[in-house]
């Protein structure tokens, strides 16, 4: 994770930000750090958490997810670092290189271009290890398919690429989330039969709607035997129609929580969608202690 003290939305780089005006974009420092510092407190109850250094400049460092892939089927701790597709967070990659390295990781980075064409790679959120050496990879607005190629040749994975449409849900996190080794989340209205069909054969597919994509489900964190959602309910009139959306999306939650025998723990993060982004976003999963848990 990284407190966010360089965190700042005044550079709109997603669809959401592009709606909101420079005034709804500025961030109030101290709620952001009292909103991180929430979640932080809980995630570090449950697991080792490491901060990044916070560097001066990068209003996105605090988002993580979108710095690296550890890849978990490698026998050696590897990670993969980002080469970002939006020239503002390039300096971030640098960060998580000397960050990786000082972990005593197998760091490799993507390579600038891939069979004649740039390549693009944005970390964890566009990559999510399903079990094995199998990985559904995320492309088409941030992450390139040449890139997803290259990493699969490389380190030895099948990567089940899903195609990236919709301008509000940017990120593979945005549209998938791995419970267990043999169920995940999918926004399935937005995915390609074949990528349907593909993933089926390693694992159960459970749908979410597109209403409930956009309100951040499948941005939750699976965390040993919980799952963490970010909701703005608390600050919403109950006659507003996204209030209904984000109760929707809590039951649904509930709903998973209780078959899979979880709980569900929700924390406001307002101050972070300022950036178009959700709790999936602070965190960058490093090593697992189980197949099933962070």
């Amino acid at each position: 994770m990284n407190l966010p003290l360089s965190l700042s939305a005044q550079v709109a780089n997603n669809a959401w930000m592009d709606e909101m005006s420079a005034v709804d974009r500025e961030v109030r420092p101290a709620s952001a750090i009292s909103q991180f510092l929430e979640l932080y407190r809980h995630i570090s109850g449950q697991a080792i958490v490491y901060l990044l250094p916070s560097r001066p400049g990068l209003q996105d460092q605090p988002y993580v997810a979108n710095l690296a892939a550890v890849l978990p089927h490698c026998h050696e701790d590897t990670v993969l670092i980002s080469r970002f597709r939006a020239s503002a967070r390039a300096r971030e990659s640098a960060v998580g290189t000397e960050f990786f390295r000082l972990m005593e990781f197998s760091v490799h980075e993507m390579p600038e271009a891939v069979g004649g064409s740039e390549a693009f790679f944005e970390g964890e959120a566009d990559l999510k290890h399903v079990h094995g050496n199998v990985y559904v990879g995320g492309y088409g607005l941030r992450t390139s398919l040449n890139a997803l190629e290259w990493t699969a040749e490389r380190f030895g994975m099948r990567i089940i690429p899903y195609r990236i449409t919709d301008p509000y849900l940017y990120h593979l996190d945005c549209c998938v989330l791995r419970l267990t080794n043999d169920a995940m989340l999918v926004c399935t209205s937005l995915a390609e039969p074949g990528f349907l069909r593909e993933l089926e054969k390693h694992c159960q597919i459970i749908d979410v709607t597109l209403d409930e994509a956009r309100a951040g489900i499948t941005n939750s964190l699976v965390l040993a035997d919980q799952i963490l959602c970010d909701t703005d309910i608390g600050l919403l009139d109950e006659g507003n129609r996204q209030y209904a959306v984000e109760r929707a999306k809590i039951r649904r939650l509930e709903e998973i929580c209780g078959r899979l025998g979880r709980s569900l723990h929700t924390f406001c993060l307002s101050e972070f969608y300022k950036s178009g982004a959700l709790l999936s976003c602070l965190v960058l999963p490093v090593r697992h202690a189980s197949a099933d848990s962070l």
